[in-house]
């Protein structure tokens, strides 16, 4: 019993695996929030070369 007690613990692999998800989820975060705060320029460039061209 201790055996396995001892090697459940060594085992990180999962600590890994969790790691790697919060660090996608935090560039996710940073992407959106990148996303939304240029959403609106991007929007108000768009709208005038659209008003250019016509």
């Amino acid at each position: 019993m201790n055996k396995i007690f001892a090697r459940f613990m060594k085992d990180e692999s999962g600590a890994t695996a969790i790691e790697y998800g919060l660090i996608a989820g935090l560039i996710a975060v940073v992407i959106i929030g990148a996303l939304t705060a240029l959403g609106s320029n991007i929007a108000t460039k768009f709208n005038a070369v659209a008003n250019n061209l016509s």
